[in-house]
């Protein structure tokens, strides 16, 4: 497969990526930006951008009522179905042409898909309709994939429809009742957005004081803010479990303080997480392993490893011994025995295509001389790991598994 090659390939194009690629032009080198979802990132589209447009109307309410004679004449709430044809005037409802054609007049080219590291300077770039793209840095690959919403551990959030970020930014209508679960800057935000626009809205936080990473004079101020707009504020209460009636769509919100909420959204305010996918070289269970505890020795914190297929023996022998991973996940992954090889449990179980659908390659060793690693055949992908979802999915996930298929992810932090 023919590569293109660039100085710097910078995966993502949220703020940081266009910042680096930007950068890197205006400094006579040549990069390119990789990116599967919308060029800006989360804070045009699903976060600082339309959050804000959705506060001006009731702060700029709310400052008028403060002034005796303008007061007066302020006689009604706020036009909701206004307020939210203004947010989408600033977003364009995820448009992206405006921030493509900068990159485009920066001297920047795009290419929209799903990237991974393949190898030294060399990034492999999925797109949605299977079409595969390989990049070759001359200098560096620029890692600017973002973050992503993280879920607090309630029972049944997965199942109802929760809010994130991206739900509570971009809603098309105002929920009567909305129960956040949090006490950050997304959950204060919101609340007083949504608050503004008619709903009735209570946070669950567990903390005893909203936005405790800040000085505490700006908890007290938001408390107070918050609470004169009628939001009800539960402290040191955490949701335990939630569940949609499937007929009439309420959520009931169970607290472990034993009280139940009835509310018709759930908003999970509860900070940021990286999710960090390696792709298994794929050079032999000893070398995999040690090529995992690599990635685990550069993590901070307590950690969740996810195998599939192969990658389930190789998350079991990164795992032994560190007391920073607290669960492991097999999602139809091998679980050998304790000695046990993945060629002696493959062997068990006659009849497997797998072979049929990895491609030996040889690979420089550092001390001269050269190896055998597999590589997973693109096209095959999604017969063999995923038949039971579209191709255009398959192809994503075939980008995001790469080689092998393990992933890590630090544990969730956040206010809540």
């Amino acid at each position: 497969m023919e590569e293109e090659t660039y100085d710097v390939v910078v995966v993502g194009g949220g703020p940081g990526g266009e910042v680096v690629a930007d950068r890197a032009v205006r400094s006579g080198l040549t990069a390119v930006v990789v990116e599967a979802e919308a060029v800006g990132g989360e804070c045009s589209y699903r976060a600082c951008v339309p959050s804000k447009a959705l506060l001006r109307p009731g702060a700029a309410r709310e400052a008028a009522r403060s002034v005796d004679g303008a007061r007066q004449a302020v006689t009604a709430g706020l036009d909701s179905a206004h307020v939210l044809a203004r947010r989408d005037r600033f977003t364009g409802r995820g448009d992206d042409t405006g921030q493509a054609d900068w990159l485009k007049g920066a001297g920047i080219p795009l290419v929209r898909g799903h990237g991974r590291l393949a190898g030294e300077r060399r990034v492999e770039v999925s797109g949605a309709d299977g079409t595969v793209r390989i990049l070759r840095a001359r200098l560096a690959v620029v890692l600017s994939p973002g973050t992503q919403a993280a879920l607090p551990p309630v029972e049944g959030l997965d199942r109802i429809g929760v809010w994130t970020n991206r739900q509570a930014t971009t809603a098309d209508a105002v929920p009567e009742r909305l129960v956040v679960i949090g006490g950050g800057v997304v959950a204060c935000e919101m609340a007083t957005a949504w608050r503004s626009l008619g709903s009735s809205v209570t946070l669950l936080v567990c903390d005893q004081a909203l936005l405790t990473g800040w000085e505490p004079c700006a908890g007290e101020e938001v408390t107070r803010g918050l609470t004169g707009l009628g939001v009800t504020i539960r402290f040191g209460v955490s949701a335990t479990r939630v569940a949609r009636d499937a007929t009439t769509r309420p959520v009931t919100v169970e607290t472990d303080d034993g009280a139940s909420l009835v509310c018709d959204e759930v908003l999970a305010a509860v900070g940021r997480r990286p999710v960090v996918a390696t792709a298994n070289p794929l050079r032999g269970l000893a070398g995999d392993t040690a090529y995992l505890r690599g990635v685990l020795a550069g993590v901070d914190g307590p950690v969740v490893l996810v195998g599939h297929s192969y990658g389930g023996a190789v998350i079991s022998g990164a795992a032994a011994g560190d007391s920073r991973v607290k669960a492991l996940v097999y999602i139809a992954a091998f679980t050998p025995d304790k000695g046990e090889s993945a060629a002696q449990l493959a062997a068990k179980f006659p009849g497997s295509t797998l072979g049929e659908t990895v491609n030996p390659q040889p690979y420089p060793l550092s001390g001269g001389g050269t190896g055998t690693e597999l590589v997973i055949d693109q096209a095959r992908y999604h017969r063999q790991f995923a038949a039971d979802v579209p191709a255009a999915e398959a192809a994503v996930m075939a980008a995001t598994h790469g080689s092998g298929s393990s992933q890590l992810k630090p544990s969730l932090r956040g206010n809540s």
